[in-house]
Parts: C-alpha cells; sequence; structure tokens
C-alpha cells in the first residue's frame, strides 16, 4: 500500500484579546468579541475576569 503525508498548511494565528478566570484553580477564558459585557463574570465559577491576549487560531465571523 501507498500512504502520502500531504502538506497541510498551518493554521494562520493572530494575537487575540481575551477574558481570562482571575481565579487561579479555574481555567476557563473568553475571546472578547465573543462576550456580551463589557466586563464579564466567569461563567464558571462567578468569579472576575481579567483582560488578556493569547495566540489563537483567526476565526471568520
Amino acid at each position: 500500500m501507498y500512504y502520502s503525508k500531504k502538506n497541510v498548511e498551518p493554521t494562520p494565528e493572530e494575537q487575540t484579546a481575551v477574558w481570562t478566570c482571575s481565579d487561579d484553580s479555574c481555567g476557563c477564558w473568553m475571546r472578547d468579541n465573543f462576550s456580551f459585557q463589557s466586563e464579564p463574570s466567569c461563567p464558571m465559577c462567578s468569579s472576575t475576569m481579567t483582560q488578556g491576549s493569547r495566540l489563537l487560531p483567526v476565526l471568520k465571523k
């Protein structure tokens, strides 16, 4: 049999603004442009969230 590895283009990534949970035991985060509030609270533990950035794949709306 013949197996070939396809040359897959890497997914484009960019620095994206995110909200991160301030509680160290909670790993929740969300993209800023998908948040409905200007200062959201964590949907998992109800703690406050802080702004930050992450290198994430580009999403098209």
